[in-house]
């Protein structure tokens, strides 16, 4: 059960009160704004909570055992606080969120009542809403290991013991070019194979971008240079000279982890279960089913 404070709960205790909610919203990369619906700014823990273009919260309905409980909240899109462009590059994504009453009479008698992540953001006609998921949330994480084919492990963890700070595995780019959404033309990565940082990331060190980390999913080169396919929209808000530290991928096999970084002591896949295709399959001359290990 939760505690009021004693401040707090005197005030709630009285016939007409001075209470207003407050949000704390906290970015990944460490940016944290303050929102409140109340019509002066207020001080919440340390943050500015400012009424202007702020949030305003739906219900939040209470649900019994684990299941995730989803609230709402909504704002009109302002630069001023709440850029449109950085919901649609995914600055807000998985952002943590606190909800505090506050008696805005006395800030300093608070109390947080809940603290969410955002999910999926919606915009329509200048405003945004922002789906809220309790930390129950958490529990739909997928834990442990499973057993298949493939490494588990991302490259250069803890697990994986790559090092991605070596110079082999890590190179810097610059934007050249623009091809679509998807891809850019980049200039830098001459002194690597073809294909070397595909399931990769970029990291973009300026630009609108900068302190983003995006997925790659290609790296090819042509005669025109090298060009690298991303998972995700970047190209709206890239330019020319915009850079980039770009390292290595993996695509998880254990072929991959051999003849790429000869780390198969170090592979957390389990190579040698035979894949639904070879369990299904008839046995004709000269296939091996004699127990042996089915990778090479």
């Amino acid at each position: 059960m939760r505690e009021l404070p004693r401040d707090l709960a005197t005030h709630l205790a009285q016939d007409e009160t001075t209470t207003a909610k407050c949000w704390r919203l906290i970015r990944k990369d460490g940016v944290t704004l303050g929102f409140t619906d109340h019509d002066r700014p207020l001080v919440i823990a340390g943050t500015d909570c400012t009424p202007t273009f702020g949030l305003d919260g739906g219900e939040v309905p209470s649900r019994l055992g684990q299941q995730v409980e989803t609230g709402e909240v909504l704002g009109v899109l302002d630069n001023a606080a709440i850029a449109e462009a950085d919901i649609l590059q995914g600055r807000y994504d998985g952002a943590r969120v606190e909800t505090w009453l506050v008696n805005w009479s006395e800030p300093s008698q608070c109390l947080m009542l809940r603290v969410d992540t955002i999910g999926e953001i919606v915009r329509e006609d200048g405003v945004f809403r922002a789906e809220l998921r309790s930390p129950q949330q958490a529990l739909n994480i997928t834990r442990g290991r499973m057993f298949q084919g493939l490494c588990d492990a991302n490259v250069g963890d803890e697990r994986c013991g790559v090092d991605i700070d070596n110079a082999a595995y890590r190179g810097e780019a610059v934007v050249v070019g623009v091809i679509d959404d998807f891809q850019l033309r980049v200039s830098g990565l001459a002194g690597f194979d073809e294909n070397w940082f595909a399931f990769g990331v970029a990291q973009w060190t300026d630009g609108e971008r900068h302190g983003l980390r995006d997925p790659i999913m290609t790296h090819r080169r042509d005669a025109d240079g090298d060009t690298l396919g991303f998972s995700s929209r970047v190209g709206e808000w890239c330019a020319l000279g915009d850079a980039l530290i770009v390292t290595v991928g993996c695509d998880q096999r254990f072929t991959t982890c051999r003849a790429k970084f000869a780390n198969t002591a170090n592979f957390r896949g389990f190579p040698h279960i035979p894949g639904s295709d070879y369990v299904l399959r008839h046995p004709r001359s000269g296939y091996a089913m004699d127990g042996r290990p089915v990778v090479p």
